[in-house]
């Protein structure tokens, strides 16, 4: 695992060969596909990416940024070997951008089935960030996820990590309300998911916590959450019923 100092100075002073583009935001989505997160709801998240992506209050988010342009990548974990960057960074500055990232993300397939290792998820955004080399004051990665961090190293290490190098974690904790009784200390630990995110997974500033409780309304969630991280927004729970907002401590 390289070091903090690595990261951090790789990230702060390695310019690339060449001329760095400027980016309002660049946003690494680390999603969630181990084995408690079935095909269908696989399949919800998707589709709430997509209508999250496109959405009127996302493109409007972008636009009204000093540059009009966000660059996003997209992870998907499972155990801490089974890490995919399913889509490089992508440049979203318009709808056409927008329709052409999503169109790439709604058809690629699932890639795995196994434990939950969150912080190989964080690790591997930490790496995507000095890869992209793009300019921007803002890094952010968006924690999708069911369950607690059951695999590879610790969470709270690789949080601590990515703040040290000056990423902001936000999390969109989907809570299992009916959970298989092999899955129930993975998707319900004690005090809760949201909290188990808040204490554990997000970190940095401003970072915050979403809470749904039904993959069919992860979209509304995704696309609240989108708003806020590149408007740099406080998040209001009171705007969508169906999601909680959990402001960080």
């Amino acid at each position: 695992m390289r070091s903090v100092a690595w990261l951090t100075a790789s990230l702060l002073a390695c310019a690339p060969a060449h001329a760095a583009e400027q980016v309002d935001l660049a946003l690494a989505l680390v999603t969630d596909v181990s084995r408690s997160v079935d095909d269908g709801e696989f399949d919800l998240e998707k589709q709430g990416y997509v209508a999250a992506f496109t959405s009127p209050q996302v493109l409007a988010a972008i636009h009204g940024g000093p540059i009009g342009a966000i660059a996003v990548t997209y992870i998907e974990f499972a155990s801490n070997y089974e890490i995919k960057t399913v889509l490089d960074w992508t440049v979203v500055r318009d709808e056409s951008s927008a329709d052409a990232f999503v169109d790439r993300l709604s058809h690629a397939p699932r890639s795995f089935y196994g434990r939950t290792s969150i912080s190989a998820g964080v690790d591997r955004a930490v790496e995507a960030f000095v890869e992209g080399g793009f300019e921007t004051v803002r890094r952010v990665i968006d924690v999708c996820g069911d369950g607690t961090n059951n695999a590879g190293r610790d969470v709270t290490a690789a949080r601590d990590d990515a703040v040290k190098a000056g990423i902001t974690i936000n999390g969109l904790a989907i809570i299992n309300d009916h959970p298989m009784s092999w899955t129930y200390a993975h998707v319900q630990p004690p005090g809760g998911l949201t909290n188990y995110y808040r204490e554990n997974i997000i970190g940095g500033t401003g970072s915050f916590v979403l809470e749904v409780h039904d993959f069919h309304v992860f979209g509304e969630a995704m696309t609240r959450k989108l708003v806020s991280e590149i408007a740099m927004r406080a998040v209001d729970p009171r705007s969508a019923p169906s999601a909680v907002a959990s402001l960080s401590r």
